[in-house]
């Protein structure tokens, strides 16, 4: 049945009940019981598990009925966090800061991943504070040449001066397509007036 040895995968009813037949029917023809269920892929205790109740039964796990945790948020203590969260102090403030700032005047409401959880709970999970809203970046507007002489660039680059401290500024222009130096100056002063001369 080639089955897969990993704990805590779900069989189906059908493959129980066929699993339990083929197991039953091997230690009816004199096979132990620790034997036929290692071929099968179950341990002992599964099988007894499974055949417990008299007949087999289906997995019963997505199923079950769950406690509720002892410390589960009530109806009101919700919304007595969101009203602390909408309150004009805390407004524009995120969970984090709440909670330190209810914590210094000794107060415990819950905790910054609960507050998250109700605020998204109550549509109130937006940006606070300085987060922005990730904003989408249109691609840089990008120059294309396909030939010499379609398209250049400039670039002011300092140059060490004759002594220290002092500097020589060159502009240069080049051609996108071939790299090459198309015209270059060298001044003393950078100004946007040389820049536009060049």
């Amino acid at each position: 049945m080639g089955h897969d040895p990993r704990r805590g995968r779900l069989t189906s009813l059908p493959d129980r009940q066929r699993i339990v037949t083929l197991v039953q029917d091997a230690q009816r023809d004199g096979a132990r019981l620790a034997k036929a269920c290692q071929v099968m892929g179950i341990s002992v205790r599964t099988y007894y598990r499974w055949v417990a109740e008299g007949e087999v039964t289906a997995d019963r796990r997505p199923d079950a009925d769950r406690p509720e945790p002892a410390n589960k948020l009530s109806p009101e203590e919700r919304k007595s966090i969101v009203a602390l969260c909408n309150a004009p102090e805390y407004r524009s403030r995120p969970p984090a800061f709440i909670v330190a700032d209810q914590a210094d005047k000794g107060r415990y409401l819950a905790s910054e991943s609960t507050i998250y959880r109700v605020l998204h709970e109550y549509d109130q999970q937006h940006h606070r504070g300085r987060q922005q809203a990730p904003q989408r970046k249109r691609p840089p507007t990008t120059h294309q040449a396909t030939a010499p002489n379609q398209l250049w660039c400039w670039d002011i680059s300092w140059l060490p001066g004759p002594a220290r401290g002092t500097w020589w500024y060159l502009y240069l222009i080049m051609d996108v397509f071939s790299r090459k130096i198309v015209g270059h100056e060298i001044y003393e002063t950078e100004t946007g007036e040389l820049a536009a001369e060049l």
